[in-house]
Order: C-alpha cells, then structure tokens, then sequence
C-alpha cells in the first residue's frame, strides 16, 4: 500500500478543534434547561454513548463559529489536495460530527459515537482496525486515550499533545507530524479571572468616603477584605459568564479571543476554577460581617439571573446591570457601618443605569459595523442604538441634576469647609457623562465603560479633577 493510498483518520475534540462537544453540550444544556441538567448523572450510568446522544439532541449550535486548529486545518487542505483520503472519526455524538463536518466539506467519512458505542480509546482502535486494517491508516490525534489508536496505525500525528505524548506515540508508530499545544500564559489567566474588572470593586470604598470615614486607619483592614470577598466572588461569575456565552464570544470580533472562546484554556478547567474563587469571596465576607455577605449573596443570586435570561431581556438587562453596581455601594456601606443615604442611592442608580446603556450601546455599535442586525443572545436589534443612546444620555443627566441637588442640600453644610465649592464639581460630571455618549458614539468605547474610564486620559483627568474639588471643599483653601 502506498503512503497516498493510505487514509488519514481525524480526532475532533482537542485535535481539529480546541475544545470539546460533551463539556460544551453539558454547558449549553445548564444554562438553558437547568433542570434537565438532573438527569445527567441517569445518563451516564447508561454510558458515554447514551449521555452524548442525548445532550446532542438538545444541542443547537453553529459550526462555524467553533475554534478550530487552523494550523491543523491548512495542513489537512494541503493533505487532501495531495489525493489523501481524510476521515473525522470522533467519540462525539454523530449529530455534532456530521454537522461539523458538513461545514468544512473536507472529510471523505464520518465515524462517530452513536448512541451505543462510545468511539473513544480501544473501542476507536477496533473499529479503525476492522475498516483499514492494522497498519492501514494513519491517525490525528491529541490525548492519552489515542494511544491504543497509535498502536494500530501505521503514521501518527500529534496535536496539542501534553509533554511526552508524542514519545509514547513513537513507541507504536512512526510520528509524521507535531501541532504543539499552545500553553496559556499568566497573562492569559490574569485576563481569564478579570483582574482588571476588580478595579469596580473599589466602589466599595465610596460609602467611606463618602462619610469622611476614609481616613479611619482601623476601617482599612475590614474593606480590604470585602474588596477580595467581592473580587473573588466577581471573578467566579465572569467565568460562569464566559462558559456561558462561548457563541456570543465567538461571534463577537474582540470576545472571540477570550480564553474560553478560543478555546485556549479547556471549558472544564473554568468549572472547576469556580468553586475554590467562591468558597474563598464568601468565607472572607463572613469575616467582614453577617450584613456584609447578605449583600454579597444578593449580588451573587442576582448575577446568576442576569447570567440564566435576564441579559436576554431588552431594558432588564441594563437595569440588572446598573443594579448590580449600586449593590457594590449598598455593600460598601454594610462593611464600613456608615449610613447609606438616599442621594447616594439615587446617584449610583442613574449614574450606572447610564453607564450601562452605554455598554449595550457599544455593543450594538460593533455589531451594526459587522453587518449584524441582531446582537446575538441579547434582546436588542442594532437599529435600537438611537433609543439606546437616548435613554443613556437621559440618565447621565439626571445623575448630574442629582449630584446638583445634593450639593444644595443640608448634608453638604455639615460635612463640607468650603461647600460652595464642591459646585466646581457639576461641569465636571457634565463633561465626562457627555464625553463617555461622545466616545461611544464615535466607535471608540471599550465594552466596558469603566474599564474604558480608567484607561482613558480625559476621563482620569476629570475624575483627578473631581477629587480635587471634594478635597478642598473638605479641607478648606490652603491660602
């Protein structure tokens, strides 16, 4: 037989895409049908086969928005145009595999898991063997379970192998080819947990502040550590949130590189990242105190609504967001033991319901430059922007008219030196609300808005401003 004549057997999960159908099946089946969820485990006691067959039953996806192995893929093209014979041979449900395949129109074959066998390991082994014959096939593949495949092919070639895979392949055949695994960076796992978005945890110190309490040297010890409870807790639900909307992500021109998207980081490796970041958020905000973690657990529950259908619901979505921000003050006030008053509660709530509208805003705006008339897995259709913009600029100034009235209000007297002039403060909030609404509408705005302030040099000068203003109405002009 010569090599041309000999067909080259494909893996799928890992191999021609970086990730896998069952964790994403499993995934998409929990977000959407929570409760079908409990049958999985009656699944698997039936085996592998039936749990694949039936979590693709209740699989709708889009093939081509998976992250496939270009590398892999140009190379296989090259192999086809050579005369080779390509088969997809995956423990994937058959459904996921013809799909798949049917959208690359590359593939000569199609053997998959069915319901009954699970293709995987010895078994794949035995049914390549009894189709091609030992030695008559050559085989792609990624992980341990391939090498009772190996054994029996006559070439191997190893993709996004783990350290000393393709070793252990050359002890049965010869190796052809190497695709190595690109191995996530710190950055990468920095980027995962969403450092960065910690920076929106430090509303937690604006109660303080707020009271003129930020000074108490004895305070900084318990907001500290309801700035790590809300941090870790807050990673837990990006992550929750990534594997969530893995389709979005895709479709999206900057989300599809995130981590789990691109297929970087395995979506399981995100699971089991989830209980360790809450178990340790919730057990420093039981230090911080009980009123503390009642707050955090509010945030929690209220973020896995927003993650299970609320982001789904035009106008909800916003409103949980700015919500959700408001509870970061709200809590801030629990750990410090100041009192929450009513202007600071009705100026979050305006200010991040704006802030919020500016982020669909956003979304809508890329997603109208990419020719899309509907934001996928949003309740919006891409000619909503202009309303969109109405409502955000609308809240943004009424945030400001309520910044107004709060300066002339009697609190003012009590805690500022020089009230009068704190006024200095208005135009300032005026300039950055219209400013964030002029960038947005401009196609300059990050996805999130406050991610977008803290880089961008007029907003920090503004917010430096603001300080400045709020210092010296505390402590007086130095002349």
């Amino acid at each position: 037989m010569t090599r041309v004549q000999i067909p080259l057997v494909v893996d799928l999960d890992g191999t021609l895409i970086h990730t896998d159908m069952l964790h994403e099946s499993a995934l998409k089946v929990f977000r959407d049908q929570p409760f079908k969820t409990i049958a999985i485990p009656l699944w698997l006691l039936q085996g592998k086969a039936v749990l694949k067959d039936k979590l693709a039953q209740r699989l709708d996806f889009d093939a081509g928005i998976l992250p496939y192995n270009q590398e892999l893929l140009s190379w296989l093209h090259t192999q086809k145009a050579n005369g080779r014979r390509l088969i997809l041979c995956t423990a994937s449900d058959r459904k996921i595999a013809e799909a798949i395949a049917a959208h690359l129109d590359l593939f000569d074959d199609v053997m998959a898991s069915d319901g009954e066998t699970n293709l995987s390991g010895p078994h794949k082994a035995q049914a390549l063997t009894q189709r091609f014959g030992v030695n008559g096939f050559d085989y792609v593949g990624n992980s341990h379970k391939d090498l009772p495949v190996w054994q029996q092919s006559h070439q191997a070639v190893v993709v996004n192998g783990a350290d000393g895979l393709a070793d252990k392949a050359r002890q049965f055949c010869k190796v052809e080819q190497e695709f190595p695994r690109p191995k996530p960076a710190l950055l990468t796992w920095i980027k995962l947990v969403r450092a960065h978005q910690w920076l929106k945890n430090l509303l937690l110190f604006i109660p303080a502040l707020a009271a003129h309490e930020i000074g108490n040297a004895a305070l900084w010890p318990t907001m500290l550590m309801a700035f790590f409870a809300f941090s870790f807790c807050a990673s837990a639900v990006y992550i929750t949130n990534d594997l969530f909307d893995l389709e979005s992500d895709r479709l999206h021109p900057r989300k599809r590189h995130r981590a789990f998207a691109s297929g970087v980081v395995p979506a399981w490796k995100g699971v089991l990242l989830v209980p360790p970041l809450l178990f340790a958020g919730i057990t420093l905000a039981w230090q911080v105190g009980i009123p503390f973690l009642q707050w955090l657990l509010l945030y929690l529950v209220l973020t896995c609504a927003y993650s299970f259908g609320l982001k789904r619901l035009m106008l909800v979505d916003c409103l949980t967001l700015a919500i959700l921000y408001t509870l970061r003050i709200v809590a801030g006030a629990a750990a410090a033991g100041t009192e929450l008053t009513f202007w600071l509660l009705a100026e979050s709530v305006f200010l991040f319901l704006s802030l919020a509208f500016v982020k669909r805003y956003a979304e809508l705006h890329v997603s109208e430059q990419s020719g899309i008339s509907k934001a996928h897995g949003r309740g919006y259709y891409t000619s909503d922007a202009p309303l969109i913009q109405t409502l955000g600029v609308t809240s943004g100034y009424i945030a400001v008219l309520i910044l107004a009235l709060y300066f002339n209000s009697e609190a003012v007297l009590e805690l500022y030196r020089e009230p009068a002039f704190v006024w200095a403060a208005i135009p300032i909030m005026l300039f950055w609300t219209s400013w964030m609404w002029m960038q947005a509408s401009r196609g300059n705005m990050h996805d999130d808005p406050l991610i977008f302030a803290v880089k961008d040099r007029a907003s920090l000068l503004a917010g430096l401003a603001f300080a400045v203003v709020l210092v010296i109405g505390t402590a007086g002009l130095p002349w």
